[in-house]
C-alpha cells in the first residue's frame, strides 16, 4: 500500500509567514503554494489590476491586425473552435466580439467521433460547405498543428489565424499565430484556449476604438467569466494570470455571465449561492458543457452560451444537463465493467471496454484512477473504448512519456504528464496492454526513494480544524491545478458511526469517536459500508479535505478521500 507522505516544506518561509501574524497550519499552507509572508495579501486578493496587457502575449498584435482588416472590409469569419468547455468558451468569446464590432461571423464546431479534435479533412470540408462565402478562419483552442489544413485553405484563398495553447509540433502553419507555447513571456505560458481568445480579444476591441471602429460599452465582463470558467475546466496550473482570471470570473459571475450560464447554474445547482467557487465552474458547469460535446454536438453548448433570450436559454439549458445525465448513465455503467476488469499488482491498467461511448473514457479512466489511488494502488490508467482511449496518471508519472514508449502498438497518441489520448492498432491491445505496463512499471523505478505515495499537506488533529480556521481557508480560492485544495490527515481514528447517504446508498457519513473531528462524507464509496461498520472499532487513518457546509447550522464538513 502506497505511503502518505507529507509535503516539504521550507520551514524559513513558514517562520517569516508566522511571524507576520498567520496560523501555524495556514503558514504550512501558504509556504506549501510558494506564497513568502511579503506577497501574502497579493495572494489573497487577485485583482484585474494584474492583467497583462494584450499586447504582451507574442502574436497578438498581428493577428489582431488581421483580423481588423477583414472586419473592415466586410469579409465572413468563421471562428473555429473544439467541442470541449475550452474550446466553446473560445469560440464564444471571439465571436462575441466580433460581433460587438458588427463583423459578419459564423462559429464552427467539429463533431467529436465523426470528424475528429480540431482541423481535419473531414472537419474543414463540412466547414467549406456550411460556410461557402468565408475568407478568413480564426481558430481558438486547436490549429497550431494543422499545418496542411491551413495551407489547404490558403490555397482555396482562405486567410486563416491560428490562437492555441497546444504544443507546437516541428513546422508551424504559414500563418498568424497567437500560442503561449510557441512564444510567450514566463506570467502568460500557462493560458487556456479561451485565455488566449480573450487577450486577442481585448487587443481586437483596443485598437477598434483607436481606430473608430468601435464606440460603444465595455464587453469583458461576460468574455472575462468564460475565460475564468475554460481555465478552471482545462485543468491550467491557477498562478500568475490564471488566478486573476479565475478569481475575478468567480466574483463577477452572477453580474456578468451568459444569460445561458445562470440558467444552467439554477437548474444543476439544488442550492445555488450567490457566491461562487471553482468546484461550481469545475463539477457543475464544466462536465455539461463538456457532455454535449463528448455524446453528441459541442454546437448545443455553444447555442447555449451564445444565447441572449432567457426562455430560449431555459430550454438550451434542460437540453444540456439531461445530455449531462445520459452522461452521468453511461459513465456509471463504464465505471462498474471497468472496475470489474482491474488486474490487482499490475504497474497499469488498461481495460478493454466492448461497449460504452468512446467520449466518455477520460471520466472513467479518472474515475478508476480515484479509485485505485484511494484504495492504495496508484498507477495510471487507460480506457479503450472500440479501440480508441483516454489515459490518466497519479503524481510522479508522465502519461504521454508511456504511450511513446508504445508507439508501436497505436495509430496516434498525445497528451501531457496527467492526461493523454490514443488510438490502438487492430489487434494490439494486449502489446499495448503489456508495453504501456512495462513503461509505468520503469516510470516507477526511476522515482526517488520514497515518492511511491499519496501527498498530504499536513496531518492534523481536531483541535486544527475549527469553523474559523476552515472558513478561512477560502482566502486560497480559487482552487485547482497547480493550487490545489488542502488535504489533511488523521492518525488513529475510531469510527463510531458509518451510515449510507443518498439514492441506493451511493455514499457514506462517518462520525469518529472522541477525536473531536467533525463528521465526514466519502462520495461513491457506499460499497465500503459493511466492511467499515465491521472494522469501525479498530484505529483508522483518514485522508480527507475541509469544507463549511450550510446544510443547517453552518459547521465544518469533512470529505473523505481515503481510509486505511
Amino acid at each position: 500500500m502506497a505511503d502518505w507522505i507529507e509535503r516539504e516544506v521550507d520551514r524559513n518561509i513558514v517562520a517569516e509567514l508566522e511571524a507576520a501574524g498567520h496560523p501555524r497550519l495556514m503558514a504550512r499552507l501558504l509556504a506549501l503554494r510558494g506564497v513568502t509572508a511579503a506577497c501574502a495579501e497579493e495572494y489573497f486578493a487577485p485583482s484585474l489590476r494584474g492583467l497583462a496587457a494584450p499586447d504582451e502575449l507574442p502574436g497578438v498584435a498581428a493577428a489582431a491586425d488581421a483580423v481588423l482588416a477583414a472586419v473592415r472590409a466586410r469579409r465572413n469569419i468563421v471562428v473555429f473552435g473544439d467541442y470541449d468547455c475550452d474550446g466553446i468558451c473560445a469560440t464564444a468569446i471571439l465571436v462575441k466580439t466580433l460581433e460587438a464590432l458588427s463583423a459578419d461571423v459564423s462559429p464552427f464546431i467539429p463533431e467529436r467521433l465523426s470528424e475528429g479534435y480540431g482541423m481535419t479533412d473531414a472537419s474543414v470540408s463540412r466547414m467549406l460547405r456550411e460556410n461557402p462565402g468565408v475568407s478568413l478562419v480564426v481558430t481558438v483552442d486547436n490549429g497550431i498543428n494543422s499545418v496542411e489544413c491551413v495551407a489547404s485553405l490558403k490555397e482555396r484563398g482562405v486567410d486563416v489565424v491560428v490562437t492555441d495553447h497546444h504544443l507546437p509540433g516541428d513546422e508551424l502553419p504559414q500563418c498568424p499565430v497567437v500560442n503561449p507555447k510557441v512564444s510567450a513571456p514566463p506570467h502568460l505560458e500557462a493560458l487556456c484556449g479561451a485565455g488566449v481568445a480573450f487577450m486577442l480579444a481585448n487587443a481586437l476591441v483596443n485598437r477598434a476604438r483607436s481606430q473608430q471602429m468601435y464606440s460603444g460599452g465595455s464587453v469583458g465582463g461576460p468574455l472575462l467569466v468564460l475565460a475564468g470558467l475554460a481555465t478552471v475546466t482545462d485543468i491550467m496550473p491557477l498562478r500568475a494570470q490564471n488566478r486573476i482570471l479565475v478569481s475575478e470570473a468567480l466574483k463577477l459571475f452572477w453580474r456578468y455571465a451568459p444569460v445561458g450560464l445562470r440558467e444552467l447554474v439554477t437548474r444543476a445547482s439544488r442550492h445555488a449561492s450567490q457566491s461562487m467557487t471553482s468546484r461550481d465552474f469545475g463539477f457543475l458547469i464544466g462536465p455539461r458543457i463538456n457532455a454535449a460535446g463528448r455524446l453528441a454536438s459541442g454546437m448545443d453548448a455553444l447555442k447555449l452560451v451564445l444565447s441572449s433570450d432567457r426562455e430560449a436559454a431555459r430550454e438550451l439549458a434542460r437540453l444540456v444537463d439531461l445530455r449531462n445525465a445520459e452522461r452521468k448513465s453511461v459513465e456509471t455503467a463504464m465505471t462498474e465493467e471497468a472496475l470489474s476488469k482491474v488486474e490487482k499488482g499490475a504497474a497499469a491498467q488498461v481495460i478493454d471496454l466492448s461497449d460504452g461511448h468512446q467520449g466518455v473514457a477520460g471520466i472513467v479512466a479518472a474515475r478508476l484512477l480515484e479509485r485505485l489511488c484511494a484504495d492504495g494502488s496508484p498507477v495510471p490508467v487507460c480506457v479503450v473504448v472500440r479501440g480508441h482511449g483516454s489515459a490518466r496518471a497519479p503524481e510522479g508519472y508522465n502519461v504521454r512519456d508511456a504511450l511513446a514508449a508504445c508507439s508501436d502498438d497505436l495509430t496516434r497518441f498525445g497528451g501531457h504528464a496527467a492526461a493523454g489520448g490514443l488510438s490502438v492498432r487492430d489487434g494490439a491491445i494486449d502489446a499495448f496492454r503489456a508495453h504501456f505496463a512495462e513503461a509505468c512499471a520503469a516510470q516507477a523505478s526511476m522515482a526517488p526513494v520514497g515518492a511511491a505515495g499519496t501527498f498530504i499537506d499536513a496531518w492534523v488533529d481536531g483541535c486544527d480544524l475549527t469553523l474559523d480556521f476552515v472558513e478561512g481557508l477560502s482566502r486560497l480560492e480559487p482552487f485547482g491545478e497547480a493550487n490545489p485544495e488542502p488535504v489533511f490527515a488523521a492518525r488513529g481514528l475510531v469510527f463510531s458511526d458509518v451510515r449510507a447517504l443518498g439514492t441506493e446508498g451511493r455514499h457514506l457519513q462517518i462520525s469518529f469517536q472522541g477525536s473531536g473531528l467533525p463528521r465526514a462524507v466519502w462520495w461513491n464509496r457506499g460499497d465500503l459500508a459493511e466492511d467499515l461498520r465491521r472494522d469501525s472499532h479498530r484505529p483508522h487513518d483518514v485522508m480527507f479535505t475541509a469544507a463549511v457546509s450550510t446544510y443547517g447550522e453552518r459547521h465544518v464538513e469533512l470529505r473523505v478521500l481515503a481510509v486505511r
